[in-house]
C-alpha cells in the first residue's frame, strides 16, 4: 500500500509517500480502507522535532490520527465491526495518512448515513480537542467565552459547542471568515492591535467569563487581563504561560475516546455541528496540503483523500 512517511525531522520537504507492507488486524483490530483523514498543526509541531521531548518520532515515522473509511478485514476477537461497514475513527500510531490502517476497535464508531467523508474522517482530533477545551472552561448560559483563532480547525469546532451550551461566544478571526461565524450565532472580531478593546467593548458591563485559545502567541495573558479567572482559561498552545499563570491545558487526550466521537458525528450528521472542509488533497500532495496548513490562514479542516490520484 501506499503511506506517508517521514525519515528525519524537517519541513515539508521530508514528506514522501511510499510503497510499505499493508498491515494485518491483530485480534481486536479491524482493517480499514481510508476514505479520508484530516491533517493536524500538532503533526506539523512532531515532524519539525518540535515536540521531541513530549513525543519523539521513531524512523521511519507514519503519520495522522483522524480516519475515515471501510473495513475489509476484521480481526478475531472483533464483535461490532463486520467487513463493508463505514466508519469513522482514530488511531495512536501515527497511520492514518495510507491508504489501509489496523484500527482498535474500541476507537472505531459507525459512520451515521448522510455524514460526508470527508467530515467524517476529520472529526476526532479537532472535535475531541475543542469538545475537551470547551469542557475545561464549562460554559453556561449566560456567560461570554471569547475563542481565539475561532474560524481554525478547533476553533470552529469551539465556537459551535459553546453555543449548544448557551453561552454568547466572541470568535476572534480574519475578516474573510467573519460571514461564518455569523451565521453560527457567533459575533466575530478582528484579531491583532486593538483587540482587548474590542473584546471589552463587545463582551459589555457583565466582561468575559471564559476564554478558550486555539492560537497562542499572548491570548493567554490577555484573558488574564480583561479578568477571567485562570481555571475558566484553556489553551492548546501556550503551555508554559499557562503553567505559570494556572490556567488550563485541556486537549484531545483528555476526550479521546469513542464516545465523544460518536457525539460528535450524531451532531454533524444531524446538523447541529457544521465541520468547514477547506480542501482535499490526494495522498501523493502530502507536501502541498502540509502547506496550506502551515499557513494557518485556513477555515476549517483539511484532508487526504487516499483512494483519489493526482
Amino acid at each position: 500500500m501506499r503511506a506517508v512517511r517521514f525519515h528525519e525531522y524537517g519541513g515539508v520537504d521530508v514528506l514522501r509517500v511510499e510503497d510499505v507492507p499493508r498491515p494485518v488486524p491483530a485480534a481486536d483490530q479491524v482493517l480499514v480502507e481510508v476514505r479520508a483523514a484530516g491533517i493536524q498543526p500538532g503533526e506539523v509541531s512532531i515532524r519539525t522535532g518540535f515536540l521531541h521531548e513530549r513525543w519523539p518520532a521513531a524512523f521511519p515515522s507514519g503519520q495522522g490520527s483522524d480516519l475515515a473509511g471501510v473495513v475489509v478485514e476484521v480481526g478475531s476477537h472483533v464483535r461490532d465491526f463486520g467487513i463493508g461497514d463505514e466508519v469513522a475513527g482514530f488511531t495512536h500510531r501515527r497511520a492514518s495518512h495510507a491508504e489501509y490502517v489496523a484500527v482498535d476497535d474500541v476507537n472505531l464508531v459507525h459512520r451515521p448515513a448522510g455524514l460526508p467523508w470527508d467530515v467524517a474522517g476529520a472529526l476526532y482530533v479537532a472535535g475531541a480537542t475543542a469538545y475537551a477545551c470547551v469542557w475545561a472552561v464549562d460554559p453556561r448560559p449566560g456567560d461570554t467565552v471569547v475563542v481565539s483563532g475561532a474560524a481554525g480547525g478547533v476553533g470552529s469546532f469551539a465556537v459551535q459547542l459553546a453555543r449548544l451550551k448557551g453561552a454568547t461566544v466572541i470568535g476572534l478571526a480574519s475578516e474573510p471568515n467573519h460571514g461564518w461565524l455569523k451565521e453560527k450565532g457567533v459575533l466575530p472580531l478582528a484579531y491583532g492591535d486593538g483587540v482587548r478593546e474590542r473584546i471589552l467593548q463587545a463582551a459589555g458591563e457583565r466582561g468575559v467569563d471564559a476564554f478558550i485559545d486555539t492560537y497562542g502567541t499572548g491570548y493567554v495573558e490577555l484573558a488574564v487581563e480583561l479578568g477571567v479567572r485562570p481555571e475558566r482559561i484553556n489553551t492548546i498552545r501556550d503551555w508554559a504561560v499557562a503553567g505559570r499563570v494556572g490556567a488550563r491545558t485541556y486537549g484531545e487526550g483528555a476526550a479521546a475516546s469513542a464516545v465523544v466521537l460518536g457525539e460528535l458525528a450524531r451532531l454533524a450528521a444531524r446538523g447541529e455541528l457544521e465541520v468547514p472542509i477547506a480542501r482535499g488533497y490526494p495522498l501523493e500532495q502530502v507536501r502541498d496540503a502540509f502547506r496550506e496548513l502551515e499557513e494557518r490562514h485556513t477555515h476549517g479542516k483539511i484532508v487526504l483523500r487516499p483512494q483519489d490520484r493526482p
